[in-house]
């Protein structure tokens, strides 16, 4: 393992969305809530990027925040996101929410939830269709399409039935069908598949991989599921109490992950568990308070390997080998020795 230039450039010659040294507070009435700190990360034109951590971690905050859903207490403190080259965060807000079902699009954690329950999902897919050209006929008729490819039985008798009719299988099936039904260039997926069992959850997994080659779009998913995270993605992130510590393809974060969170994360997937267990693994301690500053590693309390620079100095990004970068400062002190 190599380690060179502690910060390294990243390339943006085919990235679709762009974030870069993003900080976010929650106002509340004890203080400010550091939520997202520093957060910079390339989503590149038809891939997947995996948001993986665990809860609290700000993996949904990070998607809200793409989308422009924040709650009025929230308060973007610095940072860019650029999306087709055009930044979000200084884009007028009628101009921004006309990209809101056309070139971004969402699926939300809850199916049960999602969709409006007193209205046909007839007239919530001809609905999210606004931004098309053409008859309520022709968007009718592209709506049955898509329910049939998401795999919805009979869909031309289904559609104009309520939500309450389908299960909750059916209707993240739904979810998935409206927000690809504008073809975005962009899918932010917020756990799609939390509320659902392990054979749905591979179903719709697999929907959403065979769906994202066929449109082209990207994909921002979110997620606590490992297994899913390496179905799915290209690229995977790994965030830890509002910072990114670690981002690089699937294959080198799950071989050869750099950053001691990371290789605690992958610990605890009942995937790799080989022998029979009545108790499953846990990283010890607790994600700690985003109220006030911080200085040091934030995974320091909770880390085996730290030492004193890690509570004295924030760590920066080290590179390991060729596309892979954590932030830790074991990974300098691995460089400095192989020098």
């Amino acid at each position: 393992m190599t380690h060179d230039d502690p910060t390294p450039q990243r390339s943006s010659s085919s990235t679709l969305l762009e974030i870069r040294d993003l900080n976010l507070d929650f106002g509340t009435p004890r203080g400010r809530i550091h939520a997202l700190r520093n957060v910079s990360l390339d989503v590149p034109a038809g891939q997947v990027l995996g948001i993986v951590g665990e809860s609290g971690s700000g993996k949904s905050t990070l998607a809200y925040t793409v989308m422009g859903l924040l709650s009025e207490n929230a308060d973007v403190t610095a940072g860019s996101i650029v999306f087709e080259g055009k930044d979000l965060l200084k884009m007028p807000a009628q101009a921004r929410r006309a990209l809101l079902g056309d070139r971004l699009s969402m699926i939300f954690q809850n199916p049960m939830t999602a969709l409006n329950p007193v209205r046909t999902i007839e007239s919530q897919m001809i609905d999210i269709q606004h931004h098309e050209q053409g008859s309520r006929r022709e968007k009718r008729a592209r709506a049955i399409d898509m329910l049939h490819r998401v795999g919805i039985p009979d869909p031309e008798s289904r559609i104009v039935a309520c939500p309450h009719h389908f299960s909750g299988g059916m209707r993240q099936r739904i979810c998935i069908a409206m927000a690809l039904l504008v073809k975005p260039a962009l899918l932010v997926a917020d756990e799609p598949t939390t509320a659902l069992d392990a054979t749905l959850e591979v179903q719709i997994i697999h929907l959403l991989k065979e769906l994202q080659k066929e449109i082209g779009c990207s994909v921002l998913f979110v997620s606590h599921h490992l297994g899913a995270v390496a179905e799915l993605c290209d690229r995977v992130a790994v965030m830890y109490a509002g910072e990114v510590v670690e981002e690089g393809a699937v294959r080198d974060i799950f071989h050869n992950p750099g950053h001691p969170y990371t290789r605690a994360l992958l610990e605890c997937d009942p995937g790799r568990i080989k022998k029979r267990t009545r108790s499953l693994p846990t990283i010890p301690g607790e994600v700690p308070s985003l109220l006030g500053s911080k200085v040091g590693c934030i995974f320091r309390t909770r880390c085996q390997h730290a030492f004193n620079r890690c509570v004295q100095e924030n760590p920066v990004e080290y590179r390991i080998g060729l596309d892979q970068v954590a932030r830790c400062h074991l990974l300098d002190e691995e460089r400095l020795v192989s020098v």
